[in-house]
This record gives structure tokens, C-alpha cells and sequence, in this order.
């Protein structure tokens, strides 16, 4: 398959987007945090990387960082549906509040699975951040509290998206017509 790429969200805009979710999430967090309570921002492997560096230098709130990795995607443009867990977090959500980091929220499965780990595992609070919010191909009920833009269905790369692990260093974000 000869993917063509056409632009659809710049760098500046990007940048623009992230500078508003940082200091909305700063706000909303001093208000919810105890003196010196840090938040946990958990970052999804691999595509939320870039828009995670970004992102938690605009957050003026404590932070301590984890990792989880999940995928549903493999190397298709569409998700399987199932959610595999290939890295697991270094420390426990419990009694934490916590922010999960995603690039993109598509059917909505991998971050409900990921909202209901955490839960159980007793965190004090879990709410969601994405860059990119996908609506339309939601299969299951969740809430995105914090959504950097809305898109329609499009296969989307760059700025740490990707197909088939090309395409993630691009600094601006396009959709691929094949």
C-alpha cells in the first residue's frame, strides 16, 4: 500500500492546542490538589510521547510520571478490538489523582480498559486528556474530559501517530489517503 499524506493540523497549531489543555489542566488540578500532592499523569505508549513531553511542561501543578503500553492496532488503519497489555505501570494509581495521556481516543476501547484498571486499583480520581478525539467511531461509552480538537474519521499520522511505526517523528499531523 502507497500511502499519500495530506496536511491537516500544523506544528503551530499543535503547539497552540497544547498551551490551552496545560493551562486548563493546571487550573482544574490546583484546585483538587492538596499542598504538595503531585498528580500522576500516565502516559499511553508509544503515540502519546510526543504530545505527553509537550503537554506536561505546560502543567504548573506537581506531577510524577508512569508509563503503561497498550495496542488494539497491530499494523491496520482500523483496531482489532483487542486491547493487549504489553507494558504495565511502575507504580500504584492507589490514592492518587490521575490523568491519563492519549494522542487519540478512536473506538474508546483502550482507555476504557485503562479507566477501569486504575479504578479498581483505587486511585482517588481518574480523568483523560487527548490530542485528538475521534468521536464518531466510538464503540464504547466513555468520557474524555479534556480533548485538544474533535476529528472525523480519517487515518491520521504524525506528531507521534502512526501507521505501522512510520510516520511518528513528523512534526505536524496529516491524514493518509491510500
Amino acid at each position: 500500500m502507497q500511502e499519500k499524506l495530506h496536511d491537516f493540523i500544523s506544528a503551530d497549531d499543535i503547539k497552540n492546542i497544547v498551551r490551552r489543555l496545560g493551562k486548563q489542566l493546571s487550573l482544574d488540578y490546583a484546585s483538587l490538589l492538596k499542598p504538595e500532592e503531585p498528580l500522576k499523569v500516565i502516559i499511553i505508549l508509544k503515540g502519546a510521547i510526543l504530545f505527553a513531553s509537550d503537554l506536561i511542561r505546560e502543567i504548573t501543578v506537581p506531577i510524577r510520571l508512569d508509563m503503561i503500553r497498550l495496542a488494539s492496532y497491530g499494523s491496520s488503519t482500523r483496531s482489532s478490538g483487542e486491547i493487549r497489555m504489553l507494558k504495565d505501570l511502575e507504580e500504584s494509581p492507589k490514592d492518587s489523582h490521575v490523568l491519563i495521556l492519549d494522542e487519540i481516543v478512536d473506538t474508546g476501547r483502550t482507555l476504557a480498559v485503562l479507566i477501569q484498571k486504575l479504578r479498581t486499583a483505587g486511585a482517588k480520581s481518574v480523568r483523560t486528556c487527548t490530542l485528538l478525539n475521534k468521536a464518531s467511531r466510538r464503540e464504547v461509552s466513555i468520557n474524555v474530559d479534556y480533548v485538544g480538537q474533535e476529528i472525523e474519521d480519517r487515518f491520521v499520522v504524525g506528531y507521534g501517530l502512526d501507521f505501522n511505526e512510520a510516520y511518528r517523528n513528523l512534526p505536524a499531523i496529516y491524514y493518509i489517503k491510500t
